[in-house]
């Protein structure tokens, strides 16, 4: 049997998000699956991954295939890398502490590029923000300019009929 370790689909029209499933090559896509190992969802910013690193390590060492996406999902939470890093173990290259090591100082590197592009993209929203609510103080203040100068002519106005009042109750006695 062919196994491919491929995305499921979910969701809604216009809002998809997948499963990352080990399926038989022959059943639908949707379909009836053997194991679910993770995740995948692209609406977010960075797009966010949920996996079972072990099981989707397990199933690459056993021979299940990935399609070109899934397989990009698992080179950039580093199943290949551990992969490829193992079999350097089994010939003898290195040990498996020295790969270890290895995979640690990738995966440090990782996190700390996609630290800074949360930053980046937090750090756009808040300035965002920011201009919005500025502008808005601006709105509000040119309002409440305009409302006091409503008021003031209403005022003004209340105070001229007050005086025509007063100076026509004279003359009229």
């Amino acid at each position: 049997m062919a196994t491919k370790i491929r995305l499921q689909r979910f969701g809604h029209k216009d809002y998809a998000y997948y499963h990352i499933v080990v399926a038989d090559s022959r059943a639908p896509r949707d379909g009836k699956f053997i194991e679910r190992i993770g995740s995948y969802n692209p609406n977010t910013n960075p797009a966010t991954v949920q996996l079972n690193f072990e099981r989707a390590l397990y199933w690459v060492n056993v021979g299940a295939q990935p399609t070109d996406t899934v397989r990009n999902i698992l080179s950039g939470e580093g199943v290949l890398l551990m992969k490829h890093l193992q079999g350097g173990v089994k010939k003898g290259a290195f040990d498996e502490a020295a790969a270890q090591r290895k995979f640690d100082a990738w995966k440090a590197e990782k996190d700390k590029k996609n630290g800074k592009v949360a930053e980046s993209e937090a750090r756009k929203k808040a300035e965002a923000e920011k201009a919005l609510h500025a502008q808005e103080v601006e709105t509000n203040k040119a309002k409440a300019e305009e409302v006091a100068k409503k008021k003031q002519a209403a005022l003004e106005a209340e105070v001229e009929a007050a005086k025509a009042a007063t100076e026509e109750a004279p003359a009229a006695e």
